[in-house]
């Protein structure tokens, strides 16, 4: 990259683990990057210190409440402040060469697709946009001529163990899974859990939703879902593993029996630099991983009884139509509801798999075609979980 114009950038996302980690990489990076925008949910503090870290020239928060405190902390910067959720969308569409997109949950969808709109690279990092809307989602992806480069230390791995060659030569994807704090307990146990169980991690410091997806295994479901769609490859040829050392990321197995894998410490940075410098390499901090001081690589199969989210994630993936949608709201739901402790632990698979019935009897089964199709199912399904949250907090108390 040396002696190339400074790439334009923008960070979607920009207070969450993802974004400072990409936040981290620029600031280490500066002659390299010009950040266009930042844009965050409601930290209006948070997001003044990036955008003066990263000289950004324009702010945005989508909470249009957090606006006035933005304004505040950016008085007298030189970086514009914006407030809203079309303020965030616009702020993804200004055109860039490269764009991460981190915005957590559906509300992440519209400015995702505002980014890849205007033709850049696009980090993907907000795992609903395939979940929620994949087919429809990929569709948007190829008629804007956009580059899509995965940031989730699995799905990286597995693009960079592809080492691209032909998905057609591939005959497995395992995406790996530490197992999370509940690896070893039994599934009595699991179900008494409580918030501040299920937020410790072993190996990833992440942001509370995804932390707990990765307790429930929810998260290594959606990864599934996400890989089918990234990958162009068929849910009979993706697998999940259990590795607690979080040392390999994601393996590849070709037809001939030969096997590539992705190994890198579990720091986030590494994946998001390969997709920040893509096609190239950038330096970054994390540490190096050390084989013989780790000693042993250790791998089990899942426990889909222990952990029946991944089930349902997977027969979500087979069932096709708007079962990945569904899926993924009522999780949202569920997760937002435990971690109020209106719930138990083990209402969260529970009630995802009584929304994903009661949608199917309303006869909500058909993929969204687009992605205003996506958004407004995504709101139906909030509503249909959310209505069943009163006989889930009767089982929990």
């Amino acid at each position: 990259m040396t002696g190339a114009p400074r790439r334009r950038v923008t960070v979607l996302g920009a207070t969450g683990s993802v974004g400072l980690a990409t936040v981290d990489l620029l600031e280490r990076h500066a002659s390299l990057f010009a950040v266009e925008a930042v844009v965050a949910n409601s930290d209006a503090a948070g997001l003044a210190a990036v955008a003066r870290r990263l000289n950004a020239r324009r702010a945005v928060v989508s909470d249009a409440s957090a606006g006035p405190a933005l304004a505040a902390a950016l008085e007298g910067s030189g970086v514009a402040t914006s407030a809203g959720a079309e303020a965030a969308v616009e702020a993804a569409a200004l055109p860039v060469d490269w764009t991460m997109a981190a915005i957590s949950g559906a509300a992440g969808l519209a400015p995702t697709i505002a980014a890849v709109r205007q033709g850049g690279a696009v980090a993907l990092a907000t795992k609903e946009c395939l979940v929620c809307a994949g087919a429809a989602f990929m569709r948007e992806v190829a008629t804007a001529g956009a580059t899509l480069l995965p940031v989730d230390s699995e799905h990286n791995a597995l693009l960079q163990a592809l080492g691209g060659q032909s998905v057609d030569d591939v005959e497995r994807m395992t995406l790996t899974a530490s197992g999370g704090p509940f690896r070893t307990w039994e599934a009595e146990r699991i179900a008494r859990a409580r918030p501040e169980d299920a937020l410790r991690h072993p190996t990833w410091s992440m942001g509370a939703k995804i932390t707990i997806d990765s307790a429930t295994l929810m998260n290594k479901g959606l990864e599934l879902i996400e890989a089918h769609h990234l990958f162009a490859i068929d849910a009979e040829r993706l697998d999940v593993v259990v590795h607690p050392q979080s040392v390999i990321h994601g393996l590849v197995t070709f037809r001939d029996g030969a096997v590539t894998a992705g190994l890198a410490a579990a720091d986030m940075r590494v994946p998001i630099a390969h997709a920040l410098g893509h096609p190239q390499r950038l330096a970054t901090p994390a540490a190096r991983l050390d084989l013989a001081r780790i000693g042993s690589l250790t791998f089990e199969a899942p426990d889909m009884g222990r952990f029946p989210a991944l089930r349902l994630a997977r027969e979500a993936l087979a069932a096709g139509g708007a079962a990945a949608t569904v899926l993924n709201a009522a999780n949202e739901v569920a997760v937002a509801a435990f971690l109020a402790r209106e719930i138990g632990f083990g209402d969260i698979p529970r009630l995802v798999e009584d929304s994903l019935e009661a949608a199917d009897r309303q006869g909500l089964t058909a993929a969204p075609e687009t992605i205003a199709e996506a958004i407004d199912l995504d709101v139906e399904i909030r509503s249909l979980a959310s209505g069943r949250l009163p006989e889930a907090r009767l089982r929990a108390h």
